[in-house]
């Protein structure tokens, strides 16, 4: 069996599996470092124990869902304290508690969220914050 045009096409598919896997050669071996969110405010310069309502690792991973847990307890369920796995409670507010310590959204949310590439959906409820920092 003879293919015609044997070489055009083979060049051809050459090109186009180069276009294709161009974005993933490009940058392979970049490393970009994870962002380090500010803490930087002033409620937390003030508290004696810098603890969030989890711990950080829990926080870092899993903070949306913390935030839509409570969405529905209050919301729907009509709950307004979380009790925290150390047994501490909390009231169950992005505004009253969450941005309490960190007034600096750009800081401390914007930071990861940008380096993520995701845009959270906090402000098509909330009013977005001005940043409070010194």
């Amino acid at each position: 069996m003879r293919i015609y045009n044997a070489p055009s096409i083979i060049a051809g598919l050459l090109v186009l599996i180069g276009l294709l896997t161009f974005p993933f050669w490009y940058n392979a071996g970049d490393v970009v470092a994870a962002p380090e969110p500010s803490l930087d405010t002033p409620v937390l310069q003030g508290l004696q124990d810098k603890q969030c309502i989890e711990p950080t690792p829990y926080m870092r991973s899993k903070h949306m869902e913390l935030l839509r847990h409570w969405r529905d307890e209050v919301v729907r369920k009509g709950k307004a304290i979380y009790v925290a796995s150390d047994g501490r409670e909390y009231e169950m507010s992005l505004q009253g508690t969450c941005l309490d310590c960190h007034s600096n959204t750009d800081q401390f949310c914007g930071r990861c969220h940008d380096y993520a590439g995701v845009e959270p959906g906090c402000w098509t409820c909330h009013l977005q914050p001005e940043e409070n920092v010194p």
